[in-house]
């Protein structure tokens, strides 16, 4: 290109597309080889080619080149309790010191909120299913570095709560809205909806009230994260009743269901929506044939999401996932929050399943990374494939030897 500036003519080069090719390459669904990735400048994909196709200037890269991870639950409000909480403690302990230690000064919220964003974007994150109770992540959000859905989390067991906690929910969504109405449109900031905290947390009045409001289309739920979570649904004994007495909740109106928590809490969803199950450490082989008849003859779609570094903090246990994989390919990952991870890196979760699940193959983990994540997000029309048209993010997976990963593989955004 040149320029003309009075005497002087500048000479510049434009680069107009990038071309990359690696070991190997996934491209959302499986792998390719032999093929070179095609990008504009700015990330948008152009082409996927055979090598013999590609010309010159070919970026020759050493490991994996995949879609931007997506990362489908996070707490990126919690962000300063990394290492606050001890490890193990089982799931009411973990919940009661969240809920009791979690308030710190706004500097440091920022702040811890700041590094951990940053830290997404350097893991190879694109895009983050963020609970929110607050607003003290938007100031960051409204960067637009990522993709967020934000769920508005809202909780109260006690019936005579519902319409109070859920307005109180709806100020926070109507902020989220307004504030990021029209920011960073192309990185689909807007998307923020109303959402259940938990089973266990929840009236059948407040799972009304989210069920029936406009344009919910996409929610999500901590699902059968523990034995006691079932054992408080079908016979209502177990943990949860200390939960409840720590807190000064009184709960004489609860009645057992005599179901799995699944099987008492789904039927409140009666809409076209979809619903991401988050951790199902305890979700049986009944409770997913109790949602495939659930779901059959609706327009209602499901996602089971895993966490397992975080179950490993929390309870020392992961989710059946040869089990969780029989009936659906919808399964997606997410990182849970600082305060019950160490890190927010899809990769390592990826590490894990793969340490603990070794015939699961890295296509499939990284499907449920990438595409899977994409469509669960419903954010499939420009991310999770290197498809014609999509911006997906071009990751480098590095130090991996016949697919195998193992404690020095990394991975790192190029585009």
């Amino acid at each position: 290109m040149i320029i003309g500036s009075g005497k002087f003519t500048i000479y510049q080069a434009i680069i107009l597309y990038r071309k990359f090719s690696a070991d190997n390459i996934f491209n959302g669904y499986e792998f390719g080889h032999d093929q070179v990735l095609i990008t504009d400048a700015a990330g948008v994909i152009v082409d996927l080619v055979y090598k013999n196709e590609a010309g010159d200037d070919v970026e020759k890269l050493n490991g994996i080149l995949c879609p931007g991870f997506i990362n489908a639950h996070c707490h990126l409000e919690l962000s300063h309790l990394k290492g606050h909480i001890p490890k193990h403690t089982g799931l009411v302990d973990f919940v009661l010191k969240v809920m009791t230690e979690r308030h710190f000064e706004k500097a440091q919220i920022f702040a811890a909120i700041e590094r951990a964003e940053n830290d997404m974007l350097q893991n190879g994150i694109v895009a983050v299913g963020d609970i929110c109770n607050n607003t003290l992540s938007l100031p960051q959000k409204s960067k637009g570095l990522l993709c967020y859905h934000n769920f508005i989390e809202t909780s109260g067991f006690i019936p005579a709560v519902a319409k109070d906690r859920f307005d109180k929910s709806l100020l926070i969504l109507n902020e989220f809205r307004t504030t990021l109405n029209g920011q960073h449109a192309t990185n689909n900031a807007r998307q923020t909806t109303i959402t259940p905290h938990a089973p266990y947390s929840v009236s059948p009045e407040l799972f009304g009230m989210i069920n029936n409001f406009k344009d919910n289309n996409l929610v999500t739920i901590h699902n059968q994260e523990t034995a006691a979570e079932n054992d408080f649904f079908e016979k209502g004994t177990g943990d949860f009743l200390r939960l409840y007495q720590q807190m000064g909740i009184d709960i004489p109106f609860f009645k057992p269901s005599g179901k799995t928590s699944l099987q008492t809490w789904l039927p409140n969803f009666t809409k076209e929506q979809s619903i991401i199950l988050v951790h199902n450490v305890c979700t049986s082989a009944e409770d997913l044939e109790f949602t495939k008849l659930q779901t059959q003859d609706s327009k209602l779609q499901t996602f089971l999401c895993l966490c397992p570094n975080a179950n490993l903090y929390i309870s020392n246990t992961l989710p059946d996932v040869h089990m969780l994989m029989q009936p659906t390919d919808n399964i997606v990952l997410g990182t849970d929050s600082l305060a019950s991870n160490d890190q927010l890196s899809i990769l390592e979760e990826i590490k894990n399943l793969q340490n603990n699940f070794k015939d699961i193959d890295l296509a499939t983990l990284l499907k449920w990374a990438t595409s899977n994540g994409s469509k669960a997000l419903q954010m499939d029309h420009r991310l999770g494939s290197f498809e014609k048209g999509k911006q997906p993010g071009v990751v480098l997976i590095e130090t991996i030897e016949n697919l195998q990963l193992n404690e020095k593989t990394s991975a790192r955004r190029l585009l």
